[in-house]
């Protein structure tokens, strides 16, 4: 604890950036905005540095950076909350039962229990971040206020498993974060100074190039680095409210204590700080103020961290001299395989004595306190602790996430370079299957439609396979920028379709244009344009049709199960197989679906549109076709149609980009 005394007393007199700024001034007054951060470091007996950046500047680098506004102090109070979480037969399991607590700013406090007491359940109730199909009962106010979507704004929580695009570099990902979660009036500058300030304070800015994840073997980040940027990406707003989960889960001792002095020096700081943890060493615990113990639900114990020895042994239940007390709290109110009854009683009797104890007098009549003062204060006080934070705009949110994913394919090779290789590679073979069979001959005519079909078939099936993994690749990420409130799940589709964009666009007219001049299909420009433009629109249905079946059943092989089926029949009534006349009734509305009937038809029109020169063999006894027209209608296909396959080919278009949408937000609440 000296460590942080020594610490409080020298970074007492700073402030917090938050990153907005009401100054502006010419950018090139500094060659590099990073380096204007002084570098003096405080050291903590841990070994942790902090940067001493909120040191006095000279006069023009604060006009240029702006000011660094006061932390403002968030109270988090809750009364007799409940959870229950619904179950698949509609009836409803309790976690949590009548909890009650308080968190004040400067603290620094630790939900603890065995596995299944209910903290994770009670810390995402309180940050009002609980699953669509949990219940929350009871009352449970921020600053005076029922927590609502503010508290998105308000606070930070920091998840057990840490998820990030991994391709990208830690500079990339706070970068990224920054513009989807700070205020928009911040300006460009006060994000990067923000950035770098939060990259130096946790020892991150001489990774700030290295990639999170990695790839091909490159150098990565470590366990402790990742846990830091997770840490970072929530500081980057300054939040008074902090909510870690289990944030020492999977390092070892030396990164868990780093860690843990990092929280306990932003609680020195004015940050109210809350934070499951599973039987931390006795080093680690002495970092805490307050102690939660829960145990089947409910409270086992609340109050000083050093006053917890001393109920247990009230109760009978002694601590050896030389076990840690976080691991004895842990075995006297877990379950004891074999002996559950037993332990269920032991646990009930030590939460039930606790209820009458006058720890827990105490912390109602702190609670009742902060109620009565919040149902005393007027409304002028309210609306004034309401944030005036104002979110990035939609189009900083859809470019900023183009931005990104556009990282990925270009940093895939198997996405962006390979896949093109193998279109012209496919292409190149499948032209010279067809080299100089396309003729104006009655032979001629069958080699024109099974080239114009490859064509088509190639833009339709591998791509809409190769799509169906992405959406439940990018669920669990999504899922939790959406609780977050970085975005709505519009705004995501819309930027991920946007990133695929230039590549949906240059595959099929790299293989189109290989295709066609080596098959020799018709040589007339217009021909040829129309046909590029035609493929390119057939691919993106494609992939519109792919994303609708991957957000709908959200598994890659269920994706395929249904898929495939569909598949085959859009292909039967693609024209090519059977003629459409004939295909029954009561299966024949299937062709409305088929983009590839229309594209089909669509590109037969171009091939065949005015051409009245096709030779008839003398020896043949077969019927002759001698014009294009002909060779239309035995296909069923229409000139008068062709602006009409357009149409209906942005329809489709449109409507399985809006059905794959639609299943996106439905699977999205109900998780």
């Amino acid at each position: 604890m000296r460590s942080i005394a020594k610490y409080d007393a020298e970074t007492s007199s700073k402030h917090q950036s938050s990153g907005s700024s009401s100054h502006t001034s010419d950018p090139d007054l500094v060659d590099d905005p990073h380096e204007l951060i002084s570098t003096d470091l405080v050291y903590l007996d841990s070994g942790i540095t902090y940067s001493k950046n909120d040191e006095p500047m000279c006069v023009e680098v604060e006009e240029l950076l702006g000011t660094s506004p006061v932390l403002r102090p968030c109270t988090l109070v809750w009364r007799d909350v409940s959870v229950h979480i619904k179950l698949k037969d509609g009836k409803l399991k309790r976690l949590v039962n009548n909890v009650s607590g308080i968190a004040k700013p400067g603290t620094l406090v630790a939900l603890m229990g065995p596995s299944g007491a209910g903290k994770t359940t009670l810390m995402t109730a309180l940050a009002h971040r609980n699953p669509d199909d949990t219940i929350v009962d009871g009352d449970i106010i921020m600053n005076g206020l029922p927590v609502s979507d503010f508290m998105h704004k308000e606070s930070g929580y920091m998840h057990q498993d840490e998820l990030f695009v991994e391709n990208l570099t830690v500079m990339e990902h706070l970068t990224i974060m920054a513009r989807l979660r700070m205020d928009r009036r911040t300006t460009p500058l006060a994000r990067r100074r923000r950035v770098n300030q939060l990259m130096r304070q946790l020892s991150l800015y001489g990774a700030k190039n290295t990639r999170i994840g990695g790839l091909d073997g490159l150098k990565t980040l470590s366990g402790g680095e990742r846990k830091r940027l997770a840490f970072a990406t929530e500081l980057l707003t300054d939040p008074g409210l902090l909510f870690c989960d289990e944030p020492t889960t999977g390092l070892d001792s030396s990164s868990a204590q780093k860690l843990m002095t990092l929280l306990r020096a932003s609680a020195v700081q004015g940050k109210t700080v809350i934070c499951t943890i599973h039987q931390p060493s006795s080093e680690l615990m002495a970092l805490f103020d307050k102690l939660l113990l829960l145990a089947e639900g409910r409270i086992a114990f609340a109050g000083d961290a050093s006053g917890a020895l001393s109920f247990f042994e009230s109760l009978g239940y002694n601590c050896p001299m030389t076990y840690n007390p976080t691991d004895f709290f842990i075995k006297v109110l877990a379950l004891t395989p074999g002996s559950e009854g037993a332990s269920r009683q032991a646990i009930k009797s030590v939460c039930d004595r606790f209820a009458v104890s006058d720890a827990a007098k105490e912390l109602d009549m702190e609670i009742q306190l902060e109620f009565h003062l919040m149902d005393n204060e007027d409304e002028e006080s309210k609306r004034l602790k309401c944030s005036n934070f104002q979110p990035p705009g939609l189009h900083t949110k859809i470019a900023w996430l183009v931005y990104r994913y556009m990282l990925i394919i270009l940093r895939d090779p198997q996405v962006q370079f390979f896949r093109i290789i193998q279109k012209l590679v496919i292409a190149l073979t499948a032209g010279l299957c067809f080299i100089g069979t396309a003729r104006l001959t009655q032979s001629g005519i069958q080699d024109v439609q099974g080239a114009l079909f490859i064509i088509i078939a190639e833009n339709t099936f591998a791509p809409m396979y190769s799509v169906l993994y992405m959406f439940p690749e990018e669920f669990p990420m999504l899922h939790r920028e959406l609780k977050a409130g970085l975005y709505s799940t519009p705004v995501y589709y819309v930027a991920r379709m946007l990133a695929l964009f230039p590549g949906l666009v240059v595959e099929p007219t790299l293989f189109t244009l290989v295709m066609y001049w080596v098959a020799g299909l018709r040589g007339t420009l217009y021909a040829f344009g129309f046909t590029i433009f035609l493929s390119i629109l057939v691919l993106n249905v494609a992939i519109a049709c792919g994303s609708f079946f991957s957000c709908a059943f959200g598994s890659m092989p269920v994706a395929i199960a249904y898929l495939v089926p569909f598949d085959y029949s859009l292909m039967v009534t693609s024209g090519l197989f059977i003629k459409l006349s004939s295909i029954p009734k009561y299966i024949s509305w299937i062709r409305h679906l088929s983009w590839l009937m229309y594209s089909n038809e669509a590109m037969s029109i171009l091939q065949w549109d005015g051409v009245q020169n096709i030779t008839c063999a003398e020896d043949s006894d077969s019927p002759c076709l001698s014009t294009g027209e002909e060779v239309l209608t035995v296909y069923d296909f229409h000139l008068s149609q062709f602006w009409s396959d357009v149409v209906a080919l942005v329809v489709l278009y449109l409507a399985f980009h809006l059905l794959a949408l639609l299943a996106l937000k439905y699977r999205t609440r109900r998780k």
